[in-house]
């Protein structure tokens, strides 16, 4: 016997439930490591509001955002989450220890996987596919906090449990099948698509077997009953609570009040087909094309996963085409389809298995062709755009290509020979050679991750920048380390920063952190609750249920506060100890919301001023103005000052401030302004990156 058959026997001999635990172990290892390099939360704001919620869970038993109750959302990923935040106080450690919670989660989708492929597949190439679950590139998303780790192996589970209810439909199995999609409906409302999905799947089966409707519905009858009960009481629980059905959907329930019209829904269900089929590698979508076209399915346990794909996988894709049609997605939503892999991954592998994929040339050749151009439909000039970064990993590649090696324009083309490529190695590669196939996924899978984590347009880069775009301090939790994390401190948003994230990264690093008032209508852009407040002529932030009183205060750099200052991160905030009403002694109008941009006139004033000079830091924009910029000061109609803004480059405007009673008065007047494009009607004058004053 050679040492290599020797090995391999002595590989044989070893129980299935090693390997198995071996590749889930492996798994956990390699996501732990790729997680560290993960240095902030930056899909906004996703990441906020389950960091939120598990941080309350763990802190008070209750489901709070910014201290609201905020039962939209699914329970169960920030409950699984929860421990880290109950083990460490501090944040950075909760959020490694969160992260190292989801490479478990997301890495126990091995295990129904192996047991899902065991219904049609020897032991050894179900282990391949329990190997490849786990290979997919958004296993990445152990690196966010996000539910598609917790939704993954429960989406898996699910299917599992559908494969063996509709090959033996007992009412065990069938009562087990609707709880498992209602734990994956609290864990995403996008499991709703499911539901749908397990009610089709039996009337498909009893099409396949030709037992006509009743025949096919009669052994399901605990599966049906439980869907219409629990379809009612969830109605009737809604309607008696005096909430709009469209409740149940929770958070996402303004999805379901979207327009939609049937053309946009059927274009998106072609890219999101297509977006498929490109990030699976073109060969595991050939074969479960093949295998839904294959004549006969000799098995039992063949037609049921064959019949439970099918279904689950167009209510699945229908659902994120309909979502992803409406105006405000306008993206191909991989992220909300990737669970469909499992079930491709093992009809790749039943190449190597006499009926399960077919041999018939015919539906062989058809699934290549269609799998092969289907790449072709993807607008890639449209989709490879930042929104891709989070949501569409399979285009990263090919924006890496387009950086690299061709125009943006030949994209398309180019995807259309390479999956033609492989369809064609799909049909015509001698079946004994059929393990080929997975290797060369494998090594898809890999090049892919290594483009999405590293490459220049990857999440490594992201989280980097949103890590920098929030905070310049050493120290992510440096509130928490400045005043304790039992402190509180309440944020001020002006709508004077260019971006929100250093209100995100502050309020996910920092347990002291509380609320967040919008000051005069300037509201942060997402949905996250937050308290409008006003600022009065004296200074003092007010409610609708009067003054503001705070301990402490985080702020802009646009806004100064009477009471100590603590300390200031470099990025533009500043920290005040208050311990009373809030007094802001600042206001700064003639800036675009959300945005340090001017137009042509900024006006500065200052409540309890007792003179002193003030320092605005300027910026001009090259892209815009190809010669100096001047900026012009006055108070009271008179000029105290003026800077040239260099086109590349900034520059510091210092003017005197007089008082007049107690208020100090300054506007800035840029000499120039410009239009930026059709897209950007807006007139921009310079960016007013900070305001210092100077008693």
């Amino acid at each position: 016997m050679s040492a290599v058959t020797a090995a391999r026997s002595r590989a044989l001999a070893v129980p299935a439930w090693i390997w198995l635990t071996a590749i889930v172990g492996l798994s956990i290892a390699a996501r732990v490591w790729l997680a560290h390099r993960m240095v902030a939360p930056w899909i906004m704001v996703d990441e906020i509001v389950y960091s939120e919620l598990a941080k309350n869970v763990a802190a008070h038993g209750e489901f709070l955002v910014r201290g609201v109750p905020s039962h939209g959302y699914g329970f169960v990923y920030p409950v699984l989450i929860a421990p880290a935040w109950a083990l460490f106080n501090s944040i950075p450690s909760a959020y490694s220890a969160a992260k190292a919670i989801n490479a478990v989660l997301m890495s126990l989708a091995a295990v129904p996987a192996y047991f899902l492929a065991r219904r049609i597949l020897t032991p050894r190439l179900a282990l391949i596919g329990a190997a490849l679950t786990v290979l997919v590139p958004s296993m990445l998303y152990t690196g966010e906090i996000m539910t598609e780790n917790a939704f993954y192996p429960i989406f898996v589970a699910a299917m599992l449990l559908l494969v063996v209810t509709l090959e033996r439909p007992t009412a065990v199995g069938q009562i087990g099948l609707v709880a498992l999609c209602a734990l994956a409906f609290e864990t995403r409302a996008q499991a709703v698509a499911l539901f749908a999905a397990i009610a089709t799947a039996p009337l498909l089966l009893g099409l396949v077997e030709r037992r006509g409707v009743a025949g096919a519905v009669r052994p399901f009858a605990w599966l049906y009953g439980l869907l219409g009960a629990g379809a009612l009481v969830a109605l009737l629980g809604t309607v008696a609570g005096g909430r709009s059905p469209l409740a149940l959907l929770g958070a996402y329930r303004a999805a379901a009040s979207s327009t939609y019209t049937p053309g946009g829904i059927l274009h998106f269900f072609l890219y999101h087909l297509a977006g498929l089929d490109l990030y699976l590698g073109i060969l595991p979508f050939a074969a479960l094309l093949a295998m839904w076209l294959a004549p006969r399915r000799p098995t039992a346990a063949a037609r049921a996963f064959t019949v439970a794909s099918l279904s689950v996988s167009v209510w699945l894709l229908a659902e994120v085409a309909a979502f992803a049609s409406a105006s405000y997605v306008d993206r191909i939503e991989e992220r909300n389809m990737f669970y469909l892999a499992p079930f491709a991954l093992i009809a790749l592998l039943g190449l190597a298995v006499d009926g399960i994929v077919p041999r018939a040339r015919r539906p062989v050749v058809i699934a290549a062709v269609v799998a092969g151009v289907l790449p072709f439909f993807i607008p890639y000039a449209r989709f490879i755009t930042t929104s891709a970064v989070s949501d569409t990993f399979s285009l990263l590649p090919w924006w890496w290509a387009q950086d690299h090696l061709i125009h943006l324009s030949q994209v398309r083309w180019v995807a259309l020979g390479v999956s033609l490529t492989a369809g064609a190695v799909f049909a015509f590669l001698p079946r004994r050679y059929a393990l080929v196939l997975p290797a060369l996924v494998a090594v898809y899978f890999v090049a892919t991750a290594v483009v999405v984590e590293s490459g220049r347009h990857g999440i490594h880069k992201a989280t980097v920048g949103s890590l920098w775009a929030g905070t310049h301090m050493t120290h992510p939790d440096w509130i928490d380390r400045t005043v304790g994390s039992k402190a509180s401190v309440s944020v001020l948003w002006t709508g004077t920063m260019a971006t929100p994230y250093p209100v995100y990264e502050n309020e996910f690093f920092s347990r002291s952190v509380r609320t967040v008032y919008d000051v005069d209508g300037a509201a942060l852009p997402d949905p996250l609750p937050e308290t409008a407040a006003t600022r009065s002529p004296n200074g003092v932030l007010m409610t609708a249920s009067g003054p503001v009183h705070a301990e402490y205060v985080l702020a802009d750099g646009a806004v100064e506060l009477a009471g100590k200052l603590v300390a200031s991160d470099p990025v533009g905030v500043d920290l005040y100890r208050v311990d009373g009403p809030v007094v802001i002694l600042t206001h700064v109008t003639g800036l675009y919301p959300n945005d340090t941009w001017s137009g042509r006139q900024v006006d500065y004033q200052r409540v309890e001023c007792a003179g002193g000079t003030l320092a605005v830091k300027l910026q001009g924009d090259a892209g815009l103005f190809t010669r100096p910029q001047t900026v012009v000061a006055t108070e009271g109609g008179t000029a105290v000052g003026r800077a040239s803004i260099p086109v590349t480059g900034e520059t510091w405007l210092t003017v005197p401030l007089r008082p007049r009673g107690s208020l100090c008065n300054v506007r800035f007047t840029v000499g120039r302004t410009a239009v930026p494009g059709p897209q950007d009607r807006r007139r921009l004058g310079a960016h007013f990156l900070d305001f210092r004053y100077r008693p």
